[in-house]
């Protein structure tokens, strides 16, 4: 079986509080974006799972990928027979987008069908949420608004249909770590879902990504490219999660395709919504 684990962008992000437990809750809405890895998974030629990487470099050993990971993970609950891998690494690392989160979400997505596991999606995003804070949305994959530490989810009506989406990621990459180094919970006064519903060229200014203050100051290049998009015809920008992509809506393809002609320096997807 070969699978496309697809990215995601970040309409927004609020970071209400500091939990006890040292995480954070946050509100935020995903979306499905096409900038896809490429899976292939088939039964075990031999008596143990194995993973082949190939594509971007990732810096971490085989058994700590996440993929291994949700091999790992769905093997706790049921029984699940050796399985060969192939991941090709597409989407960048390090830059907000959740490649990684997606590899281990359709890795078990994967998995439940191969081997006719019979697992619901309810409990494939519960087994998710242990492996990452994003990987419930990929079991999903639409537009979620996500709540508590990002894994509680709920669907959500987003209309972009009709602009163009331009993501960019500068060479630099954010650790999450230092995203959260800095952030200031709130609670905005007006929900982000409700904002969220006003029109695209209504948002600047209201739909906010509150890791931006703490990611800018330490990584030059990321607030660069927002206002390079700003400036170049944008309708509305932002930095996608914990950065450091930054992405951009316009309202032609036109705009976009002008727009990646001063974008040398980064690596570009341009999606007709």
């Amino acid at each position: 079986m070969i699978l496309f684990p697809n990215a995601k962008i970040n309409l927004g992000l609020d970071i209400l509080r500091r939990r006890p437990d040292g995480y954070h809750d946050i509100e935020t809405v995903m979306i499905p974006v096409d900038w896809c890895d490429i899976l292939e998974i088939v039964p075990a030629a031999g008596a143990e799972t194995t993973l082949t990487v190939s594509g971007r470099a990732v810096e971490c050993p085989v058994e700590k990928n996440l993929v291994m990971k949700a091999y790992r993970a769905l093997s706790a609950i049921t029984d699940v027979p050796a399985a060969d891998i192939y991941l090709q690494k597409i989407i960048p690392d390090g830059a907000g987008l959740g490649g990684g989160s997606a590899d281990a979400a359709f890795t078990l997505c994967g998995l439940n069908e191969v081997f006719s596991l019979g697992l619901s999606d309810s409990t494939l995003a519960e087994i998710a949420a242990g492996i990452g804070a994003d990987c419930p949305f990929f079991i999903h994959n639409r537009p979620m608004l996500c709540t508590g530490t990002g894994t509680d989810m709920s669907p959500i009506e987003i209309d972009l249909l009709g602009y163009t989406l331009v993501i960019a990621k500068p060479q630099v990459s954010v650790p999450t770590a230092a995203a959260y180094s800095r952030v200031r919970p709130h609670i905005p006064v007006t929900p982000l879902a409700t904002r969220l519903s006003q029109p695209v060229d209504m948002w600047k200014g209201s739909v906010v990504n509150e890791f931006e203050p703490s990611v800018f100051p330490l990584y030059p290049a990321v607030e660069q490219l927002k206002s390079l998009f700003s400036t170049g015809g944008a309708v509305y920008t932002a930095m996608s999660g914990s950065g450091s992509s930054v992405y951009a809506i316009f309202t032609s393809d036109k705009l976009a395709e002008e727009m990646t002609a001063h974008l040398e320096e980064c690596e570009i997807r341009v999606i007709r919504l």
